[in-house]
């Protein structure tokens, strides 16, 4: 359980779209989760913060023997899935049940710009064995193909104003974080995904954005948009590539 001091500073921002985000957000690229185990001490055990309905837990789980992953929202966690060495605990990051010095990896996978990363990074300290890795990465804005930005920037620039205000570090790519420990250069991917037109509509619908823009104004910016966005795209059961920009930041506890 979430502790009351934990529930007076969480903010909750996903637990209305906990169904729309387990099914729409897309999936990370397996060569990141071997690179992850390659540099990680050993592979007993990996923490994984802010995991929420669990797209990063499967790959983390394929290559460490347990994985503790764990978020605020309880919503989240109820949507989440992952194979039977993973254990699912609704914690806040800035506190984990976990003993210390026993994990050889923390993940963060599109999260740590809603902690409080002081209180993480003491919390990466204490849990971390000798050697052990921090690993928090991000995506950014979606890059669609040509004949669609005109629609899809459209749909952007309204639900625009509605993003909270931690977006911002993701648009920064974390540049300029205090973080702990001793620098380990990353290499660079990019998400690609092939969709049709109802998958990236559903994960438009996912941005808290959209809710919050919903909760402000009563219109949906979803419903606004698609048929501009279906015109572009023609077929609609046609796939179309996607890409999100990646970035990635690891650390070396001592």
């Amino acid at each position: 359980m979430l502790n009351p001091q934990a529930r007076a500073t969480f903010q909750d921002h996903f637990s209305a779209v906990a169904d729309a985000y387990a099914d729409a957000r897309p999936g990370y690229p397996d060569a990141l989760f071997d690179w992850i185990a390659s540099i990680a001490p050993g592979s007993g055990l990996a923490w994984e913060a802010g995991c929420g309905s669990g797209q990063a837990t499967r790959g983390l789980a394929l290559r460490f023997e347990r994985v503790h992953a764990t978020d605020p929202s309880a919503a989240q966690v109820a949507q989440a899935r992952g194979p039977g060495n993973v254990v699912f605990a609704v914690e806040p990051a800035e506190r984990c049940s976990l003993p210390d010095h026993v994990a050889d990896a923390v993940c963060v996978a599109q999260a740590l710009h809603w902690f409080d990363h002081a209180a993480f990074f003491a919390e990466c300290a204490r849990v971390l064995r000798p050697g052990g890795m921090l690993v928090a990465w991000g995506y950014q804005d979606l890059v669609v193909p040509g004949a669609l930005r005109e629609a899809v920037a459209a749909f952007a620039a309204q639900v625009g104003p509605y993003w909270p205000v931690e977006r911002a570090q993701v648009d920064a790519a974390y540049v300029g974080y205090a973080w702990p420990f001793a620098a380990v250069e990353a290499p660079t991917w990019t998400l690609h995904a092939d969709w049709p037109l109802a998958r990236l509509l559903a994960y438009f619908s996912s941005y808290s954005a959209t809710r919050r823009c919903i909760e402000a104004t009563g219109v949906d910016p979803v419903a606004v948009h698609a048929p501009a966005i279906a015109r572009a795209w023609g077929d609609p059961a046609a796939t179309q590539s996607l890409q999100w920009p990646m970035f990635v930041h690891a650390r070396r506890a001592p």
